[in-house]
């Protein structure tokens, strides 16, 4: 493949002078180390931080993944194949990421983790079917993905009955997760099976760009666009003011009385902003406005005070 012959490089430095082994355990290195904190930090974002939308965090994500593409010097005149190679590709990706990023709101990560080691077993199945594939495996292959899906059954089952964070739709969305990772496997390896001039950059990219329009109507369905945007907000309004504070301490500002009444007044506002709002269990509760919903709060006190008057 072309591939072998182009120049490699980590973060812009290139390892291409470097023996192969060198190259080979840097990389693989990497991507240990990246797949764990990864893993680690999306079980604390989602259990820790209840921050529980998974199409809209694989929507913010792939804009990241295009940053990063970019800081590489990827453009698409660098692409050997036409955009429309990547729509299916790309609708599965995007799909499988939301489902199983969106599953940790519904299992521990652990459980998460072990349906998602047995995607071998679909990947296989729909090997066979898939143009240009068309692919055989030899018995053991089958009987090893046996194994691990009754090894699969017996965890989930004794994890129903210990993890106080197991639901059966985490189950459904993490399956779902699976069933469109056979697809997106097989997709990959016949694109570049079809054409080995495809590079791993420009997979990553055009899937990408060609998947973000995908994640637009569960987000929009599932409510996720608002409550992740507001919730989102308010690290916003956090952030500016812990800002606010650094500038005063590193660069020696004169902070008097009334500045630290300010910030406690910011302080309390953040805090009651971070409480859950109470819900109202009356059949005809109907949300408002905020305007509306601050009125009546002003005009309570004095209604029951009429009230009681009379």
């Amino acid at each position: 493949m072309k591939n072998e012959e182009q120049a490699r490089f980590l973060f812009g430095i290139s390892l291409s002078d470097l023996p192969k082994w060198k190259q080979f355990l840097i990389c693989s290195s990497g991507f240990f180390f990246g797949y764990l904190v990864n893993g680690v930090c999306e079980e604390y974002v989602y259990n820790r931080l209840q921050f529980s939308y998974g199409w809209y965090f694989t929507f913010v994500q792939g804009f990241v993944y295009l940053f990063l593409i970019y800081l590489q010097g990827f453009t698409p005149k660098q692409m050997v194949n036409p955009w429309k190679t990547y729509v299916k590709l790309s609708a599965v990706l995007m799909g499988s990421h939301g489902l199983t990023k969106g599953s940790l709101a519904f299992l521990n990560y652990p459980a998460q983790l072990m349906f998602k080691s047995t995607k071998v077993l679909p990947v296989m199945v729909m090997g066979a079917f898939i143009p240009g594939l068309r692919r055989k495996y030899p018995a053991h292959e089958y009987i090893s993905a046996i194994l691990l899906v009754v090894g699969l059954i017996l965890f989930t089952l004794a994890d129903a009955q210990t993890s106080p964070n197991f639901s059966v739709v985490g189950v459904v969305m993490v399956t779902g997760a699976l069933v469109m990772d056979s697809f997106l496997g097989n997709l990959q390896e016949a694109i570049f099976t079809l054409n080995p001039e495809t590079t791993q950059m420009e997979m990553l990219f055009c899937s990408t760009v060609v998947g973000l329009p995908f994640l637009i109507p569960p987000m929009v369905l599932t409510g996720e666009l608002f409550k992740a945007w507001n919730s989102c907000s308010q690290v916003t309004t956090a952030r500016k003011a812990v800002t606010l504070l650094l500038s005063y301490l590193i660069f020696t500002k004169p902070l008097t009385e009334q500045h630290g009444s300010g910030l406690l007044l910011i302080a309390m506002g953040i805090t009651l902003k971070l409480l859950p709002m109470p819900v109202d269990s009356k059949p005809g509760y109907k949300r408002v406005s905020s305007s509306v919903a601050s009125e009546e709060t002003r005009n309570g006190p004095e209604v029951e005070e009429k009230n009681n008057l009379v």
